[in-house]
């Protein structure tokens, strides 16, 4: 499979979603992650597993510079399990359930290792009730027709473990800013979960008439 029809097969799949910037960025890279996989066979499914054992990883190692890498990974495999149903032929509704709920897992351990590392509980609700919100509108939505993803906010997952990332790196060279970046992030949170609700609602009256 080619570069484009990959990029066409993902937007389909998406509502056909426009592809362009981090999105576009995002995709290539897991584009090009995925080829060897697929030579290798490797099953999509086994690739979301690690990345919730990558997870855990991270937790264990919050305080070390370990923590920067298992989180990178993490974020990687996550992203890259759909490529590679994309690329096998190997998409289904078990596998896209699979992924959803490992989402949803592995991003309470990224949050929880904040926690850990001493940033406020409340600013942390926030932001997981937030990112939760936002992500179980879609769902809802797509158990309602809407085939597309709405909109892609400022703070899609590759931002939010962006953010976390800066997090930890500042942390290590022992400048302590975990509370700033995480309220950077709950504010960033709220604004893309109220932006995708409006959106969505403006569709889905659309798609009544």
């Amino acid at each position: 499979m080619t570069r484009e029809q990959y990029f066409s097969t993902w937007s389909k799949l998406h509502g056909d979603a426009e592809i362009r910037g981090i999105v576009r960025a995002w995709l290539a890279i897991s584009y090009v992650t995925c080829r060897p996989l697929v030579v290798l066979r490797v099953s999509p499914n086994l690739v979301t597993l690690s990345s919730l054992a990558l997870a855990v990883g991270y937790l264990w190692q919050i305080k070390s510079p370990w923590a920067i890498v298992l989180l990178t990974l993490s974020l990687a495999l996550d992203g890259i399990d759909g490529t590679l149903a994309i690329m096998r032929s190997k998409i289904s509704s078990f596998g896209a359930l699979l992924d959803a709920l490992m989402d949803r897992i592995v991003e309470s351990l990224w949050i929880y290792g904040l926690f850990l590392l001493g940033v406020s509980w409340q600013i942390l609700a926030i932001v997981w009730v937030a990112s939760f919100i936002q992500e179980y509108m879609r769902a809802r939505a797509g158990g309602l027709g809407e085939s597309g993803i709405g909109i892609i906010t400022i703070a899609e997952r590759p931002v939010r473990a962006s953010l976390i990332f800066i997090a930890l790196v500042f942390n290590q060279l022992e400048f302590n800013i975990l509370n700033e970046v995480a309220t950077v992030w709950a504010a960033m949170q709220c604004a893309s979960a109220l932006r995708l609700f409006i959106s969505l609602r403006s569709r889905l009256r659309q798609s009544q008439r």
